[in-house]
């Protein structure tokens, strides 16, 4: 008989996965250090989350921020561009900076053909695109809402890795301020 999943323990386990990544980095993962770090054994991890990709989308998975929430009642153009200013400060220098790096890393594998981050960063462009899309229509007549919010949201995940590589904190609020306020009028 299955050993039943202990929910407090897992939901513990994962926020400890982000922690670790953000720290240690994606790149050379292995279960046995991660289980280590987080006080358990790779099989708990397993019994827990199957593989270790699953593990890490599940842990980016509670770690995402609610974006359709983030731009609920937006329905002007200072409005939206405060919103967006808003969430670069908490994703660059915020509480949320441990999950954006880890993010990030996962973005990056996402690009290598069949990775098994895929699905989830797809997921997460999308959702974010299609949600400032849908803002951008309330309060602008706009050609290509898609191509505007693909341009804001591509264009200010790069100054917030720019932001958390070189910590030019002065440089990287102009530019996100600045591809804000000209995109958005």
């Amino acid at each position: 008989m299955a050993r039943p999943i202990d929910h407090a323990k897992r939901a513990e386990l994962l926020a400890g996965v982000v922690e670790y990544i953000a720290a240690h980095g994606l790149g050379d993962l292995s279960l046995r250090p991660l289980a280590a770090e987080l006080g358990t054994s790779s099989r708990m991890l397993i019994h827990y989350f199957n593989t270790k990709e699953e593990l890490l989308v599940q842990a980016l998975t509670t770690q995402r921020p609610d974006i359709p929430a983030v731009f609920a009642g937006v329905s002007d153009a200072a409005s939206l561009r405060a919103r967006l200013g808003e969430f670069c400060a908490v994703n660059i220098a915020g509480e949320a900076t441990t999950s954006v790096r880890v993010l990030l890393q996962v973005l990056g594998a996402a690009c290598a053909p069949g990775s098994p981050y895929g699905e989830y960063a797809n997921a997460a462009i999308a959702t974010f695109i299609g949600t400032l899309a849908d803002a951008l229509r309330r309060i602008e007549s706009i050609d290509d809402p898609e191509a505007v919010a693909t341009l804001l949201v591509s264009g200010l995940r790069g100054i917030i890795q720019d932001r958390l590589i070189t910590g030019d904190v002065e440089r990287t609020d102009r530019a996100a301020r600045r591809l804000i306020d000209q995109i958005i009028r």
